[in-house]
């Protein structure tokens, strides 16, 4: 024992002081801003506060799932929990600088670090039997690196913390790669092994805040050695353009290929071969084509893919509308994209990974969260109860701890990170509307202040206020969405084209107090049912209000599933807005058809908790 423990600290000394390092290739082209640079309030900020109020900081049992790694888990891959909740609670602190919340971190981050085995690795398995592919050993190990990382990056810059990361990862290098370690895709609880491989994004990370390159080689091994599966080389696959849905055998697992290839994203960053973005592109706009419903999220488990659970790419944006599905759309596949669209956007500056973030942020993210923000669903449907809290996870001290429960904060926690941000070269940029404040430094140490106001998504109305401590020419970029067909955009008497899907630079001299007006087009327009299933045509509809879903809900309309004729124009319904100062709504609307009125709301607001029905896709009279 004291001949390991003496070659452990020896590695770590010669990986700090003496190990190769490689340098970065690549450069994002959009940067988040400054921890501490930005507050949302309004519909986001409120959600954000919930969660982070009675679950990050209410319930969340930490010292529970962090004894995990002393005592051995109960279920496979149990040991995933600590790393997700702290995870978010990372991001979260990255946003507020809540002192409270730093305490609660500091303090099971080191309760962690005291449950080291003896051959110094925090495992939920035992050393005999490491590496646990049944038990989920990797998947849990990756998960305590992206936790362990988010606290290093994002809350205190602890050298035991970058000591622990180090020989955490230098561990699992001593036990998984080519023979005679275990190969990684031998590794995992799945047909396809695909989980274990996910590890490469937390390698990825470590590997930009040492540039060691041992875990470059490891990476390397991982995108183009094994590929991510034992099935397929899944990274060639996708940069071949395979469809997601046929990717990996009979699992094409939705979440855990979202969370590979935000490693071979990294892994691109590092490396700067094309090949790599091109593989991840592929798969973005795959994904954006065939599996993205209308409220952001993906993943079915019909017709292709029934014994996944409903957690797999299943060509889910034609078959959307399919009545035999019964689970869909897991909310850590939804979080997992939201994070994958972000690395495109930071990388490409792509706005319609902006515009995908925007729909599943007010949809399928808000929708799956309880009222209070205590929790999430596990799956949500578009037509029938619209939560499902029954999946992977237990009662943990009483608490029910999903898998789904430990991401959607994490989802909330990346919005601040991407509603504004800046330019490699330093301009502002706006992604959303929601009312929010942020202080941005310019290249030339001048700040600048822009103050959102609006009630969006209530309304279209938005204005931006610029505050400078000197008046300064530079650029502001405003994200036109794709939705808005019809965008009013000036500054003073001066009018900008505004091209639907695009960023629109707005160059001047800036004064303090000048504002951007934007007018968004929220006509309320008729989605008809997706072409391409073997069950879709023309029987059903919805309706979309900017980047809103409306849906009928059983609570206040006993008829919400009953055939309708929408009264439309050229696609566009005349809705009129319902005010009601006691709705549990966030919009109401009253809806034309050729019988009447009927009433429907947000998707968000929705709530089904209580076992009711929503109907978001219509039948059609």
């Amino acid at each position: 024992m004291l001949i390991k423990k003496q070659y452990l600290f020896w590695s770590f000394i010669f990986s700090v002081f003496y190990a190769p390092v490689v340098s970065a290739q690549t450069n994002d082209s959009l940067y988040p801003l400054p921890e501490g640079s930005i507050q949302l309030s309004g519909y986001l900020g409120q959600s954000i506060s919930n969660s982070l109020t009675h679950w990050n900081m209410g319930v969340v049992p930490y010292d529970s799932l962090a004894l995990l790694f002393k005592n051995g888990r109960s279920l496979f891959a149990q040991g995933e929990m600590w790393g997700k909740a702290v995870r978010s609670g990372c991001m979260f602190y990255r946003y507020n600088k809540d002192l409270q919340l730093k305490a609660l971190l500091k303090h099971t981050v080191y309760s962690l670090l005291s449950y080291k085995k003896e051959n110094g690795s925090i495992s939920c398995s035992p050393v005999s039997k490491q590496p646990d592919g049944p038990g989920g050993d990797i998947w849990e190990r990756k998960y305590t690196l992206l936790a362990l990382e988010g606290y290093y990056s994002d809350v205190e810059k602890d050298a035991a913390i970058l000591k622990a990361l180090i020989q955490q990862a230098d561990i699992i290098l001593e036990q998984v790669g080519p023979p005679p370690k275990v190969p990684i895709t031998d590794l995992g609880w799945s047909p396809n092994h695909i989980e274990s491989s996910t590890i490469l994004e937390p390698i990825m990370r470590l590997y930009a805040l040492t540039r060691y390159k041992r875990y470059l080689d490891f990476a390397r091994y991982i995108v183009e050695t094994t590929g991510g599966t034992n099935i397929e080389n899944i990274v060639e696959s996708a940069y071949r353009g395979k469809d997601p849905a046929m990717m990996g055998g009979s699992y094409p697992k939705a979440y855990e290929m979202l969370s590979l290839f935000e490693g071979v994203l990294e892994y691109y960053r590092a490396t700067g071969n094309k090949k790599w973005l091109t593989a991840a592109l592929n798969l973005f706009e795959k994904i954006k084509e065939k599996e993205i419903t209308i409220i952001g999220n993906g993943g079915g488990d019909q017709p292709y893919h029934p014994d996944v659970y409903g957690e797999a790419w299943d060509y889910t944006a034609l078959e959307q509308t399919n009545p035999d599905i019964k689970r869909m759309m897991e909310t850590c596949v939804g979080v997992t994209w939201l994070k994958f669209c972000s690395q495109v956007l930071r990388i490409t500056a792509d706005p319609s990974a902006m515009d995908r973030i925007e729909q599943y942020a007010y949809n399928g993210l808000l929708g799956a969260m309880k009222p209070e923000g205590d929790g999430f669903s596990y799956v949500n449907l578009l037509n029938g109860v619209k939560t499902n809290s029954t999946g992977w996870g237990g009662i943990v001290n009483k608490i029910p701890v999903t898998c789904c429960n430990l991401n959607g904060p994490m989802g909330l926690a990346y919005l601040p990170y991407v509603a504004i941000m800046q330019t490699a070269g330093g301009d502002a940029v706006i992604n959303f509307f929601n009312p929010a404040t942020a202080t941005i430094t310019l290249p030339s140490g001048n700040r600048m202040q822009l103050d959102v106001l609006s009630d969006f998504p209530k309304t279209g109305t938005v204005r931006i206020r610029v505050g400078t401590v000197k008046n300064e020419r530079s650029s502001i970029k405003v994200r036109i969405p794709g939705w808005s067909r019809q965008t009013v955009l000036s500054v003073g008497n001066r009018h900008y084209i505004a091209v639907p899907g695009t960023y629109r630079t707005i160059t001047r001299q800036w004064h303090k107090g000048d504002e951007i007006k934007m007018q968004l087009d929220m006509h309320c327009r008729l989605l008809k049912a997706p072409k391409g299933s073997n069950r879709s045509g023309d029987h059903c509809q919805a309706l979309a209000v900017g980047p809103i879903v409306l849906a009928r809900d059983e609570t206040t309309d006993s008829n919400y599933n009953k055939p309708v004729a929408i009264q439309a124009s050229n696609g566009i319904v005349a809705i009129k807005p319902v005010a009601d100062k006691n709705s549990p709504y966030q919009l109401c609307f009253s809806v034309p058809t050729s019988e009447g009125y009927i009433r429907m709301v947000d998707y968000a607001s929705v709530n089904n908790w209580n076992g009711k029905h929503i109907c978001t896709w219509l039948p059609v009279r």
